[in-house]
């Protein structure tokens, strides 16, 4: 009688596995279908960045200002703009983010503030860019006589660079082990130095990933500028002024008739996605070592 049971046993072991292999089968090859599917289309993508801007690299790009119609330029311009207003954007963002995200890990975890704080800041983060733009255009453009400025446009993005800090430096510092905080509190440290000291060193990694990440996603944004910096043809370094950017100037060339101004917008978007590959890619690179350094 044990025999048969035993044998019954393993006719149902073999008919559930055997489900069992075939179900992974299919999820499987649909995995490896559904993946192949996006890179396909990224890979499509691409490819027609880089063969629509080839004949557009070159060093008039990087040197020449943004041209009339029908005539030769370049983007230096533009790429002057984008970096003035990016670097003002984290330079605005960073330091509020990481501020208000020690806030929350430190004080206001288990408070019912720091519970409204986290939703208003994921509310932030989801928001439409194109509405933090005309948010600025009102509360700044509007005020400022109707000046459009590079400094406008630095605020706007700004606002994109502040949730993304604020929720990388929590979740950076609640994953800090407490008995760190224990033993830094144990020798009579202050909290606040425990904080700068201890916490801030554990997490640097997380935090510096995050505020390249959020680099990454407003050098390609377009629609707060188009409200707030605008752009300008010519070379202008005063932030109080209107003022060029890669992204605002894609948009206007891409869509005219002349093939110039397309050249110089496939240029422009290959320079642009070169450099998010390139934020990205080290902000990949500072999270790998920091996790071999701790292994």
């Amino acid at each position: 009688m044990a025999s048969v049971v035993t044998e019954r046993e393993r006719q149902v072991a073999d008919r559930l596995y055997g489900r069992r292999r075939i179900v992974n089968g299919v999820a499987i090859v649909l995995g490896c279908l559904t993946a192949a599917f996006g890179l396909f289309f990224l890979g499509w993508i691409l490819w027609t960045l880089v063969s629509k801007a080839a004949g557009g690299i070159n060093w008039a790009l990087f040197t020449q200002m943004t041209p009339p119609p029908m005539q030769e330029g370049g983007l230096a311009n533009a790429f002057f703009g984008s970096a003035v207003m990016c670097a003002l954007a984290i330079a605005i963002g960073t330091p509020m983010g990481v501020a208000a995200g020690t806030w929350l890990a430190e004080y206001g975890r288990a408070r019912k503030v720091g519970t409204v704080v986290r939703f208003v800041n994921d509310i932030l983060l989801s928001a439409p860019s194109i509405v933090l733009g005309l948010f600025v255009y009102t509360a700044f453009v509007m005020q400022t006589g109707g000046r459009f400025s590079a400094l406008a446009g630095a605020i706007a993005l700004a606002f994109i660079v502040l949730p993304v800090v604020v929720r990388t430096t929590d979740e950076m510092l609640q994953l800090v082990p407490t008995q760190m905080r224990e033993a830094a509190l144990s020798l009579g440290v202050p909290h606040w130095k425990v904080i700068v000291q201890v916490l801030y060193r554990s997490a640097s990694a997380g935090i510096v990933t995050g505020i390249l990440l959020a680099l990454a996603r407003i050098s390609g944004e377009t629609a707060p500028l188009l409200f707030t910096a605008f752009g300008n043809q010519y070379w202008n370094s005063d932030v109080m002024r209107p003022m060029a950017s890669v992204p605002v100037v894609m948009y206007q060339y891409a869509g005219s008739p002349y093939e110039s101004w397309q050249q110089l917008a496939w240029a422009g978007a290959l320079v642009l996605t070169s450099f998010v590959l390139i934020v990205s890619l080290v902000a990949r690179a500072i999270l790998l070592r920091k996790r071999i350094s701790h292994d």
